[in-house]
């Protein structure tokens, strides 16, 4: 939150528009259950836009919570979601 508020990012609503957004959704195996910091995401694993680039990097990420592989959560996503390459 730091960095993000250090490049101007005003929390305007939760869900909002926003000019940066950062998230730590994996760290090799560790599980954290913090205040204001959960490891792995999560919603990670619903997400086709973070699952997507995951796979092209590291498609055998391990979901430490589920057990399972980026490749597989990404197979195991309905359909509804898109993702634009910019």
């Amino acid at each position: 939150m730091q960095i993000e508020a250090g490049m101007g990012r005003l929390r305007m609503s939760e869900k909002g528009a926003r000019k940066i957004d950062i998230d730590l959704v994996l760290f090799g195996d560790r599980v954290v259950d913090e205040p204001g910091l959960k490891i792995p995401h999560p919603a990670m694993h619903q997400r086709r836009f973070v699952l997507e680039p995951l796979v092209e990097i590291a498609p055998e990420a391990r979901h430490p919570g589920l057990g399972k592989t980026a490749r597989e959560l990404l197979a195991e996503l309905a359909d509804g979601q898109t993702v634009r390459r910019l």
